[in-house]
């Protein structure tokens, strides 16, 4: 207890003194003061190996190279870890692996009409230019909700004809709100009554899916129409057959109904456009004040969102958990980190960037995973979170530590079976069967381990150094970390029992990649 009051009482100070990072100070001073109170004793910092690949998993969705790896290690830079999150922002891949992350917040791995969005390359494309540009991320989600960019118009494909699951999914993601128990009875542990539900729904109902092109070349327009209402008929329990209740104006959740002129009393929709081309905007558009709404700086749920679910994405749990439950009976852990957060997002623009950025320079994401807490999420962020790799940082882990490029052939949606449910931001994992077995029995995992010029096994076998140095290239290179010595021994025994070292040397890297250190951050 002596240590964890007097690393806690260092570190607040040490946060105090950084005036030039005064977010990531925030972040150190908030968190080492919830140490102090609750009398926790926080992890080491992790070391320079630990935090590699945790940052490239975390940052581009991928391990370092095995040069990357002894470089970063050997360097003496004291701002080494500053210098190599710069690097990583700045990376192409940045863009492409939070597009990754945000793709399957909004979709999932099976979406509703999942024969049309389960492939969305267009979407992804637009995702990562829009986070790329980093123009703000308010900025991001109102064209998000607009859906009239190339590609943005899959999100709501979705919702076809289905404005209460739009309602819902906009609800849990951008404003940390559960409005689904609010459909059919006022919410039994909220404020939300069915009224909000569908005063919300409102803004969905006029939406129109448009298809054009064929299967292999698939391109949405999101019309909107001039009339349609949300029908409210009460509670669900006390509905009658044939009953469809009275109309329900948009409102903003929390906030007034929204002021539109009337529709015509006569007025009757025009039947859709035959001639391939996309509906006529409306007069008046529901969907351009909802996105105007949502993601307005004075919006009181948009930005305590947002920060929200990108600190649980780096530090492994939500300062409010679950991450899209804001309600009274679920209060935050970290009060003044949340506002602090979320002020500085707002103040900064809504740079997602400098965001992430501060999280991952502060010293609470740089702890270490091992600590004397068992907790699966620390609650207070003692230490660091174990997670489990998505399927598309397998892939590309696979691709990068073993030196192989993308194979037509690798078996994607095999690894989609096998790994395909991401963390659902609870912290829960099981290892499957399935997974098990594919990754002990899958030709496609044999195929990145294959000797082929130039990749790892090739580059261990065509090695002139000696067994010890060729074994600490291999654990280099898939765990980013060197062996230890009863490791090296064993590895050594095991490629030196036969005269050809061929199918023992791919054995072993076999094994590297089938290891809970692989499949697992550190």
């Amino acid at each position: 207890m002596t240590r964890s009051l007097s690393l806690a009482a260092a570190l607040l100070a040490f946060a105090a003194a950084r005036a030039d990072d005064p977010l990531r100070a925030t972040i150190d001073r908030e968190v080492a003061a919830k140490w102090k109170a609750e009398g926790v004793a926080p992890a080491n910092r992790a070391t320079d190996a630990e935090f590699l690949r945790r940052v490239h998993l975390d940052l581009v969705g991928a391990p370092p190279t095995h040069d990357e790896t002894v470089k970063f290690l050997a360097d003496t830079d004291t701002k080494k870890r500053d210098k190599l999150v710069e690097k990583l922002i700045a990376d192409p891949r940045f863009a492409k692996a939070q597009a990754e992350v945000w793709d399957l917040v909004l979709f999932g791995r099976h979406p509703n009409n999942y024969t049309e969005t389960h492939k969305r390359p267009a979407f992804k494309e637009w995702l990562a230019k829009q986070i790329e540009a980093n123009d703000g991320f308010d900025k991001l989600v109102k064209n998000l909700l607009l859906a009239e960019q190339p590609g943005s118009q899959v999100f709501y494909v979705q919702f076809r004809n289905a404005p209460d699951d739009a309602n819902v999914a906009v609800s849990r993601i951008f404003l940390g709100t559960q409005l689904q128990c609010a459909k059919c009875h006022d919410h039994p542990y909220d404020v939300w009554t069915q009224k909000d539900f569908y005063g919300m729904s409102g803004f969905y109902v006029r939406l129109t899916v448009q298809e054009f092109g064929n299967q292999n070349n698939r391109t949405f327009n999101i019309g909107e129409k001039n009339s349609g209402e949300v029908l409210f008929a009460g509670n669900a329990k006390e509905l009658k057959p044939g009953q469809k209740g009275d109309p329900v104006k948009p409102k903003f959740l929390g906030g007034a109904e929204l002021k539109e002129p009337p529709t015509p009393k006569d007025y009757k929709e025009p039947p859709a456009p035959k001639d391939g081309k996309p509906m006529p905007k409306p007069t008046f558009s529901r969907k351009e004040k909802l996105a105007e709404w949502v993601t307005a700086a004075e919006n009181p749920y948009f930005a305590k969102a947002t920060v929200n679910r990108v600190w649980a994405q780096f530090m492994g749990r939500g300062i409010v958990h679950p991450i899209d439950d804001f309600q009274k009976e679920n209060e935050p852990s970290h009060p003044a980190l949340l506002k602090a957060l979320t002020d500085g997002f707002v103040n900064n623009k809504f740079d997602l960037k400098l965001l992430i950025r501060e999280i991952v320079n502060s010293d609470a994401y740089q702890l270490s995973a091992a600590g004397p807490g068992r907790e699966a999420l620390p609650k207070h962020f003692e230490r660091a979170r174990v997670r489990p790799l998505s399927a598309e940082e397998i892939i590309a882990s696979l691709r990068t530590v073993t030196a192989t490029g993308p194979n037509p052939n690798e078996g994607w949606d095999y690894f989609l079976r096998a790994f395909g449910e991401p963390a659902n931001g609870l912290g829960e994992f099981q290892g499957s069967l399935s997974e098990h077995l594919f990754l002990n029995n899958s030709e496609h995992l044999r195929a990145f381990v294959r000797r082929k010029k130039g990749n790892l096994t090739d580059q261990v076998l065509t090695s002139t150094e000696p067994w010890e140095a060729r074994v600490e290239r291999m654990y280099l290179s898939v765990l980013n970390r060197s062996p230890k010595p009863k490791e090296v021994e064993a590895f050594v025994s095991y490629i030196k029992r036969e005269p050809k070292p061929d199918a023992a040397v791919e054995d072993a890297i076999w094994v590297l990649l089938n290891s809970s250190e692989f499949r697992f951050n550190h």
